[in-house]
Formats: C-alpha cells, structure tokens, sequence
C-alpha cells in the first residue's frame, strides 16, 4: 500500500496531473495516474473527493497525513478500481506538475435503446418535457429523437433538484440507467442546460427527428367510399398533430358527445393513443397522465365542461409539471355554441382540433381551432358520421390496432342512424367479423343505456367491453351487450306506454305527419330513456306506422327535441331564423337535417313551437332522407 501523502512512481520529468471535464466518466481514468480533485464529504474513516460530475471515490484515513474540509482542492492517485466500481485513492501532491484537460468522449445513447444499456452510465440529451417534484428525487422527463424517458436526480428528500433547469431546456445529462419495477429510469449525476450552438444543434435535430416521428401511417380506408376518402388529408393532419403531441408530452383531454356515435369515436382513437404512448414513453404511468377523455352531454361544448377541465389542467400542471394540454372534441365542437368555452380556453395555451359531424359553423368555430374536420366542409353531410371518420383516424394513428376496429363503423352508423350507401359496405364488413345486423344494433342500443347511466362518468372499460374495443373476453362482451339491450329495451317500452297516449297528431300543407308530445309531463322523468331518445323511439313507431314522411317533436319547458323522415329540416337555419324572429325567445340549438334540438326560454315556449311548426310546414319533403326501417336513434338532448 502507497504510504501517506505519496503517489504513484515520480520520473525525471514533471508528472502530469489531470483535470477531468464535468462529464467524464470512469471510462476516461486509468489506475496509476493523478487527478484533480475537491473534496466533498469528510467521514471518520478518511474523505469522499469528486474527479468530475460522476467520478468520486474514497481516500482511506490512513493515508492522510493532514485534515481537510469539504470544497478543499487537492491531487490523488488513484490506486484501485474495484469490481463494483468504487474508487480507491492516494493524495499525491507535488510542488511541480503539469495540468492537461481531459474532455469526455461519448456517444448520444438514445431513449429508444436504453433497455439494453441497464447498469450503464450513459449520455442524453434532450429537451424536459416535465418536471415532477416527488417526497424523494426530482423526476426530470426527457424527450429525445426515439422518445422519452424518466430521469430521477436527488438533491434532498423532497428538495427540487437543478431548480435551474426548466420545462423546454435543452439538456445534456449523465446518469446510470436503472429498472424499477420493469421501468427504466436515469439516475442523474450531472444535468446541465445547453446553451448557443450545441443547444441550436441539439434543436434542431430533434425538431426534425419529431416531425418525421409525428408523420401519420399510410392506410388504405376500410371501405371504398370515395365521400369519406376526401376527408383523409384532413384526418391525416389531424393524426399528425395528435402524434406530436405525444411525443412532446403534451397531455391530450378528449370531449366527446355522450352517445353510441360519440364513444364509437372516442375509444378507437383512445386505443390508438395509448399504444402509441407506450411505444414512445419508458414510464409506465405515462398513459394515465398524458390522456384523459370524458363525456359531454350536449352535443357542445358547455362553460361546464370547459371550467371543470381547464381546472383540472391547471391543477396537473402544478402538482405534475404537466404541460397544458391540447383538447380534442369528437361528435362536438363545430357550432357557435361551442365558441364561448372556446374563448375561454384562448386564455391559454390549449390548442384545439375538433372531428364533428354536426352542421358546423366555421367562422364562428375556426379562429380558435388549429384542425377541424367535418363532412360538410365537402358538401357531404352528417352520413358521414364521427365514428366513421375516427376509426380511420385511430388507424393512421397506430395501424396495429385494426382488427379490433373493423365492426366499429357500423355501430357508428346505426347508433346515428346514417343512410349512407357505404352503410351496407360497413355492415358487410362487421358482418365477416362474426357481428350480425341485429347484434350491432344491440351494441348501440347499449352504449346509449350505458351513457344514460354514467352521465359525466367515461366509463373506462364498461365501455370497452360494450363495444369490444380493448377489451380481452369475448363471451362477456357478447353477454354484456345481450343483457344492456334488453334492459334498454325493456325501459323503453314501459316509457312509450306512458308517453304514446299523450301523443298529438296533425296533417302538415307539406302532406307530412306532424307528431307532438309534452316528454316532460307525459314520460317519466330521470331514467331511461332521456328526451331525446324517447321522442326518437315514438318517432320511429310512427314512421314505421305510417310508411309517409313524419316529423315529431318532443318538448319541455324551456326545451324541444326535433326528429325527421323524409322531411329536409335545416335545423341550424331554422334556429337561426326563430332567434331572430322572436325577441326575448333566447332560442339556441342546432343538429343535422333530420335530427337536433333547441332550447329556449320558458315562458316563450308557445311562441316557439308555434313558430318552428310553421317553419316545418314549408320544409321541402324529400325521398332521400325516408326510410320505413327502424334504426337505432340518435339523442342529441
């Protein structure tokens, strides 16, 4: 053993002491050479001195002649690496020596390949994403060109580590990669923000590597619809954006109308999101904190529904580091109705895409959306219905996920009654994977009981194994749908026994059927069906009973619920046209040609309805919009 206060064997010349850069590491030392070195840590048996950021090691107490403190600057020796990789040093001052600078060469690891580098001091750079502050370490997440990944540096328990770095720094850190329970994470020795050209370079390399990342699948459409088809640039934008979002770690909050056609929407493109989640983050939890979808029970999106989120992405961005999120509206959002919760979120960094099938208002809608897609932004219509476009959405997303989705479509069209020709196409094609026509509509006619109960709840998977989207037992989801649909429609029965005999009838100048009934004193109120789906069930009875064009209305004290058949309603002119005929009426609403719904004050309901009947009276029949089958109803209420 060296003797205190001396060093390897002096030559003749000067002996060379070096000074490692704050990134080596113990590849950039060898045993028989001096080092620069302070001291970090004084114990009874000797002192702990650091070489660099990541390089620190012992010298015993029997080789130290004299005391020294922390920060105190000295030259060692270093005279053991052992197997487990702790050091062994000597002091070895000199009055002469020569300084020379070692500069750590390294190569960038990449997220993506760190399951294969566990128990390696490794490199990153990246820019932080989030920063978590936990009772122990501080978990910095760190995006790079393959992905991200959770880094844990530890100052203190519960004391934020490197306060000086920031969400949006551009960072060069070392550190061990480590497995917890089946994870990996960095455990970081040194964090550094770079700065001028490396953090130009390092930027620009990334921005790069994330728009190719973010570039959708190509996929081919489930079916030959060439309507649909030329909406693809549109879902692709939107595929782009939602995959940029991920990998920047932004959180994604979706709002969908709460029906059969909204959650057919929803769930696809929720699975697609996930997967592509896990594919690209190394924290598991990662999913739960970056995607949250929720339910809307109007067809917009209400100060509600905006507050409560806006709330809760503000509380996340406290307690998580999270960034804002970017809201995503399914089956919702195009209207002028939506414009006010929109201008509430403008406050904020919270970008906006919205897929909606709803008539759409888009000078009212655009200025605050960064994408949206709608059929009748082509001159199509609502036949082209939401769940329709996100499946193919979903599949641009992660194309994996296909095989799950391909009877989704036509759930989609029936839950919202589209009469599209491509309806066949998506029916055949459920059909091959062992759906019939008649357990489909099952499927819709659960999902809208199931909504009914859970309100504002999204009903994670409930509603997967409803709709046999992510779910994993094939006899319980067939089960389940059997037993919802009877219940469904075993509730409805008893509800139109109620409410049928209460139904008024007259004989439009258009020779079309006009059925009337009070929902709100002639049906039972606060259970299954709502409104809207019990005016849509009398509806259907009386266009199969009568085989001729028919319009019902269904309506409350301050609220009207509006099916057609054959009939071309423009609902949104119409409510346009009532809110300004009628001063003090207050009516707002909108829908589709034949489905939708408007509210209006109470005791301007006469006024109203006598005013909308009339508009009706003049509607132009057309034979297009008849048929003389019962689907399942859409509720818009």
């Amino acid at each position: 053993m060296t003797t205190a206060d001396s060093g390897p064997d002096d030559g003749p010349d000067e002996p060379v002491v070096y000074e490692l850069a704050a990134d080596c590491t113990l590849s950039d030392i060898s045993e028989g050479e001096r080092y620069h070195a302070v001291v970090n840590g004084v114990v009874d048996y000797g002192i702990f001195v650091d070489l660099s950021d990541s390089v620190s090691g012992l010298v015993h107490e029997s080789n130290l002649s004299r005391a020294y403190s922390v920060d105190d600057e000295l030259v060692v020796g270093l005279t053991e690496v052992r197997e487990n990789g702790d050091l062994s040093f000597v002091p070895a001052d000199s009055d002469e020596y020569e300084t020379v600078a070692v500069a750590h060469e390294y190569e960038v690891a990449e997220t993506g390949t760190l399951g294969d580098q566990v128990g390696d001091t490794v490199h990153l750079e990246g820019e932080v994403v989030q920063i978590k502050q936990t009772g122990g370490p501080t978990i910095f997440h760190v995006s790079d060109d393959t992905g991200v990944v959770p880094c844990a540096a530890f100052e203190d328990a519960g004391v934020r580590a490197h306060p000086e770095i920031d969400i949006g720094d551009i960072v060069h850190l070392v550190g061990v990669v480590e497995e917890r329970e089946g994870a990996l994470q960095v455990e970081v020795s040194s964090l550094n923000a770079l700065e001028g050209d490396e953090e130009n370079v390092v930027r620009d390399r990334l921005e790069a590597a994330l728009d190719e990342r973010a570039e959708p699948h190509e996929t081919e459409p489930l079916v030959d619809w060439p309507a649909l088809e030329q909406l693809f640039p549109d879902l692709r934008d939107i595929a782009k954006q939602l995959r940029r979002t991920v990998l920047e770690s932004r959180p994604i909050r979706v709002r969908h109308h709460a029906d059969g056609d909204g959650m057919c929407a929803s769930l696809p493109v929720e699975l697609a999101l996930k997967r592509f989640i896990e594919e690209t983050h190394q924290d598991p939890d990662a999913k739960r904190h970056l995607f949250k979808r929720l339910p809307s029970k109007a067809p917009f999106y209400e100060m509600e529904d905006v507050t409560r989120d806006l709330n809760f992405a503000l509380e996340d961005q406290a307690r998580h580091g999270q960034k804002l999120p970017l809201l995503l509206m399914l089956d919702n959002g195009s209207t002028e109705e939506d414009v006010p919760a929109y201008e509430n979120l403008a406050h904020y960094d919270i970008p906006i895409l919205v897929v909606d099938h709803h008539h759409p208002d888009p000078e009212a809608v655009e200025p605050y959306t960064d994408g949206h897609v709608n059929p009748y932004l082509y001159d199509e219509d609502y036949r082209i219905t939401t769940g329709m476009m996100c499946v193919e959405l979903a599949r641009m997303i992660s194309p994996d996920i296909t095989d799950e989705l391909r009877h989704v479509p036509a759930v989609a069209g029936i839950s919202d009654r589209s009469k599209a020709n491509a309806m066949t196409d998506y029916v055949e094609l459920a059909e091959s994977e062992g759906y019939s026509e008649e357990f489909l509509t099952d499927m819709g006619e659960a999902l809208d009981y199931e909504a009914f109960w859970l309100k504002y709840d999204p009903g994670r998977n409930l509603i997967n194994d409803v709709l046999n989207v992510g779910c994993d037992d094939e006899e319980r989801h067939r089960e389940l749908v059997s037993f919802l649909a009877e219940r469904a429609r075993s509730d409805t029965d008893q509800q139109l026994d109620a409410a049928m005999p209460h139904v008024q009838h007259e004989r439009l100048a258009s020779e079309a059927h006009l059925y009337r009934v009070d929902v709100e004193n002639h049906a039972y109120r606060f259970t299954y069906p709502p409104p809207g789906k019990t005016t849509g069930e009398i509806h259907d009875r009386k266009v199969q009973e009568t085989g001729e064009p028919v319009i019902t209305i269904g309506y409350g004290p301050d609220f009207a619920v509006l099916r057609s058949d054959g009939v071309r309603l423009d609902i949104p002119e119409m409510v346009s046209e009532l809110n300004e005929e009628i001063v003090g009426g207050g009516v707002s609403g909108g829908g589709h040609l034949v489905v939708g719904s408007i509210k209006f004050v109470k005791g301007m309901r006469e006024q109203v309805l006598d005013a909308l009947v009339e508009k009706m009276a003049d509607a132009e029949l057309d034979e297009a919009l008849q048929s003389t089958s019962v689907g399942h109803q859409n509720s818009d209420d």
